[in-house]
């Protein structure tokens, strides 16, 4: 793990602690052999998250605009 805490500015207990939270959020996968950690980015739940943020920006889009339309129609009543 000293290699891939060499480029940062941070501890290595503060890469391992970052990398902790990536393996918890199943954004990353790491594997031991002996003291050698190999780690491995995983995309999957990162493009799951897309896909409902995507959703989910159609239907505030839809929201917002109706509400653009009627703060539009209040103002224009004297």
């Amino acid at each position: 793990m000293s290699e891939l805490a060499a480029p940062f500015d941070m501890s290595l207990e503060a890469v391992s602690k970052h990398i902790q939270v990536l393996e918890r959020a199943r954004l990353l996968r790491r594997t031991r052999m002996g003291r050698v950690h190999r780690c491995r980015l995983s995309p999957a739940p990162l493009r799951d998250a897309a896909k409902l943020l995507s959703q989910l920006s159609g239907l505030w889009n839809k929201r917002l605009d109706a509400l653009e339309q009627l703060l539009g129609e209040i103002e224009e009543k004297p």
